[in-house]
């Protein structure tokens, strides 16, 4: 419940809220620990979720490029978008904004028009 609201913010926005608020109470009725504690640990799980998530993407990557890396002088059978089943052997693999894209030839060929390996 109070994670789903703090993963809504970044966690430099809840820290300035969480200072706003303590700085803003009431003297005589102060924050209870219990609610303190609950906020500081929504704020380290978020840390924690946005650290392995960042983990996971470097993982797929590195998933990405040896799967790229074993094409290299493989033949493949490949679909471009409107057109016919085309053959050919990849050359180099290269990254055009995070996509793996393959070149067969003079044809720059992303991952998911590959429908064959030979």
């Amino acid at each position: 419940m109070a994670t789903e609201a703090v993963s809504a913010i970044g966690s430099q926005q809840f820290l300035q809220l969480l200072v706003a608020q303590l700085q803003n109470q009431d003297p005589l009725n102060p924050v209870s620990d219990k609610e303190f504690i609950s906020q500081l640990t929504a704020l380290n799980t978020l840390e924690s979720l946005n650290n392995l998530n960042v983990s996971f993407a470097q993982m797929l990557r590195l998933q990405q490029l040896t799967q790229g890396a074993s094409l290299l002088g493989k033949t493949i059978e490949y679909l471009p978008p409107g057109g016919t089943l085309t053959t050919g052997t990849v050359e180099a693999i290269t990254v055009q904004n995070g996509q793996f894209i393959l070149t067969v030839g003079s044809t720059q060929v992303p991952l998911d028009q590959v429908q064959t390996v030979r």
